[in-house]
Formats: structure tokens, sequence, C-alpha cells
């Protein structure tokens, strides 16, 4: 069998082990949209841009609502939930051109969830060849973009 390791998240998930205020609520409540990496609020979910990406434009939905159960999603969230999910796919497509997506939920943290606490559904990016040597090898990652170019261009597509 073999291990996938991701040494650079470990600063990340030992600072928000579910220990202090969640970095999601707080988001949130935050005005400063552009600090926090808010691309996008709607009337129950935002969309946030990853501070530790897999990979350029990888971003999460999330709901305003602290919670961990997808039970406690009306249906009428689920939907703005999954129009978002819509929206942040077509704007990464329009912008950074990717071949693929991965989309998910951690759902606990025996599932891998960095913040158990509050729902988030990941949206990544995939390009053809876009998984390499550099974060086993080098420790690194290699991101075509800064956080704030993406942020930018995301921001832009949601606010048309």
């Amino acid at each position: 069998m073999k291990f996938l390791q991701a040494p650079w998240r470990w600063e990340f998930i030992s600072r928000h082990s579910g220990s202090g205020p969640c970095i999601f609520c707080q988001a949130a409540e935050d005005t400063r949209d552009r600090e926090n990496l808010v691309c996008y609020r709607g009337d129950s979910f935002f969309v946030i841009l990853n501070k530790y990406p897999y990979a350029t434009g990888h971003l999460m939905v999330v709901p305003n609502l602290h919670t961990c159960e997808l039970m406690h999603i009306t249906p009428a969230q689920a939907s703005e939930m999954w129009f978002l999910i819509n929206q942040s796919i077509a704007h990464l497509k329009e912008r950074f051109k990717p071949d693929g997506f991965n989309l998910g939920m951690n759902l606990g943290a025996a599932a891998g969830a960095g913040i158990k606490e509050h729902l988030h559904m990941h949206v990544v990016p995939r390009w053809s060849g876009d998984a390499n040597f550099m974060p086993i090898i080098g420790k690194s990652r290699v991101m075509s973009y800064s956080l704030s170019d993406v942020y930018d261009a995301l921001a832009e597509g949601f606010s048309r």
C-alpha cells in the first residue's frame, strides 16, 4: 500500500484542530472579504479560497450556519450550495481552463476533515499532468497564480 503525504498541511491542521474560534464562522462574520479570501456571499453560503490549496483555484463553498451535519441544511440551502458549486466551476473554467475537477466533503475527522466542526464542499480544479514530484521530493507545491490573483479573477466572475 502506498501512502500519500501532505506535510505542508500540518501547520494548518495543528492550528485548527477544534480548539479556538471556527475560521469559517469568522470569515462569515467578517466583512473584510479580500483579506479573508471570500470571493462571494450568497444568502446562506459563501465561496472562499483555500489558504493551503491543492491546486490553483482550490476553493470551498461553505454554509453561514455553523454545523457539521448535512441534515441541518434545508433543501433551499442545498439548492443554493449546488448553484454556487456550479457557478464556481463555470468561473474556474472560464479563467483557468482546467481539464477536470474534484468535488468533495470530508465529514468528520475519520474522513479526513481538517475542519470537522463546519461543513464545506471543496472544489479543486485539475489539469492533466498536474500531479508531480514537487510536493514529495521538494516539499513544495507549484502554483501558477498567487492567491490574490485567483481571488481577483473569481471575485470578478461572481460580481457579473
